[in-house]
């Protein structure tokens, strides 16, 4: 049962929206709240967003100023603060989310606006011109991927999907990977071993990278793509004993076992794969279409990457999701909604929208703005054409809306380290990754209530 809205939100029910949250929670909640404007939406207000720099940066602000008539006073994002605003009363008025893990999660816990009325009278965006990755940000009580709109993706990539460097795969003689048809994990992996290099004990160039996003949408994914389910039916908890959520646990233990890519035994020293991809010291890297962004600005590279479907598991069906798809929601309590609905328009689907369409940085999430895609250079058309290819094979993974993603990564990296050294089996790691997250997510229930 859902807090009716409007309701006071109670601070107890906020201290697991990290894995921290049981350590800063009541220091976070004991903050003062940032103060937020007031009055009626349009021309000549002022709304706060939380968002990171990337997502709207001092030039973006004065354009939205400019367009519309509306100043932004942008927050860091930041949770602690986050929280502070929510439980206070004084919430921002438009929020930065990923909808893969932070939709089900907020809209569960009753402090997101239902944004159904403003789709169905927006000229800009138009219910049949959004893509269906939209769906993530949508929940219906029960269920990710149905029911009432709470927010929108700025743009979004298949993450399942993998570029690699041609120029290492030649070195090594190794063959491509199609750029139509999906490998298994099993090639994936057997790949990677072939292509890492190792100089006096140390890794000179992964062999591949395959991380995912977070390890809750990572593990999910994995599992839809082994023809299960991660969750019980009613999300209230995990099983990482059934055969296809072993299959993707005992893929992704071997994988860290093996040590052909970083990994929480084996971290990359540049914090993420595009340095690392960029300077030809990986040659596999679980990115999708965004990746190409930066990829395309440097043409020695761009002329040896390909970009690969999602690999499957043998017998299992083709999926390849989002894992992704940040964007926006508004808070319940914003007091600046017809303000705020003007910015995300805006944000959405104009001139913003159509900058991040044009620049290779993710597809775009309206349908209209595909035009819009980098196409022209050789690279561009390639990648274009083997993006457009995956597309047919897109689905919303749900996830469970009782466990944030920062919780749940971190459980399974304290609990899983040992497995990923090889000193526990899959079977004893299932057992103990389904009791301490599976607590976590009893806790998460009580909260929603």
């Amino acid at each position: 049962m859902h807090p009716r809205a409007g309701a006071p939100l109670s601070r107890r029910r906020f201290l697991a929206l990290s894995a921290t949250g049981a350590a800063t929670g009541a220091v976070a909640l004991n903050g003062c709240a940032l103060q937020v404007s007031t009055g009626v939406g349009g021309a000549g207000e002022t709304i706060t967003v939380m968002a990171k720099a990337d997502d709207l940066g001092p030039d973006l602000v004065k354009q939205a100023r400019k367009d519309t008539g509306i100043a932004i006073k942008r927050v860091d994002y930041d949770i602690t603060k986050l929280i502070a605003m929510l439980t206070s009363g004084n919430p921002p008025d438009l929020v930065r989310g990923v909808g893969a893990v932070d939709a089900a999660f907020y809209a569960a816990r009753d402090v997101m606006q239902e944004l159904d009325s403003y789709f169905a009278t927006s000229s800009l965006l138009r219910p049949e011109d959004l893509d269906p990755v939209n769906d993530l940000w949508r929940y219906d009580g029960k269920v990710q991927g149905k029911g009432p709109r709470y927010g929108m993706a700025k743009d979004f990539s298949q993450d399942s999907m993998y570029w690699y460097n041609t120029a290492s795969f030649d070195k090594k003689g190794v063959a491509y990977p199609s750029e139509t048809e999906p490998v298994t994990f099993e090639e994936w992996l057997d790949r990677a071993q072939h292509l890492v290099q190792r100089s006096k004990g140390q890794t000179t160039v992964f062999g591949g990278s395959y991380n995912g996003l977070v390890k809750l949408t990572l593990m999910a994914t994995m599992t839809a793509s082994a023809g299960g389910s991660l969750f019980a039916d009613d999300f209230s908890r995990v099983d990482f004993t059934t055969p296809e959520a072993r299959k993707a646990l005992a893929w992704y233990l071997e994988y860290c076992r093996l040590k052909v890519g970083p990994s929480a035994v084996l971290p990359d020293p540049n914090g993420w794969d595009g340095p690392t991809y960029q300077a030809g010291r990986m040659a596999m890297s679980n990115n999708g279409y965004w990746m190409g962004g930066m990829i395309g600005t440097d043409r020695k590279l761009a002329q040896v990457s390909r970009l690969a479907p999602a690999p499957v598991f043998a017998g299992g069906p083709r999926i390849s999701a989002c894992q992704g798809g940040t964007g926006m929601w508004m808070p319940r309590k914003s007091r600046n909604k017809d303000a705020a609905w003007r910015i995300f328009e805006w944000y959405f689907g104009e001139a913003p929208a159509k900058a991040r369409a044009s620049s290779g940085w993710g597809i775009p999430t309206l349908k209209s703005l595909r035009p819009l895609m980098p196409h022209q250079e050789d690279f561009q058309k390639r990648t274009l054409s083997a993006q457009q290819n995956e597309l047919k094979h897109f689905s919303v993974v749900a996830v469970s809306p009782y466990i944030s993603g920062d919780a749940f990564e971190s459980l399974f990296n304290q609990v899983a380290t040992p497995a990923m050294n090889g000193e526990m089996s899959v079977d004893r790691l299932a057992g103990r990754l389904n009791s301490v997250i599976n607590e976590q997510i009893k806790r998460g229930k009580e909260q929603v209530g």
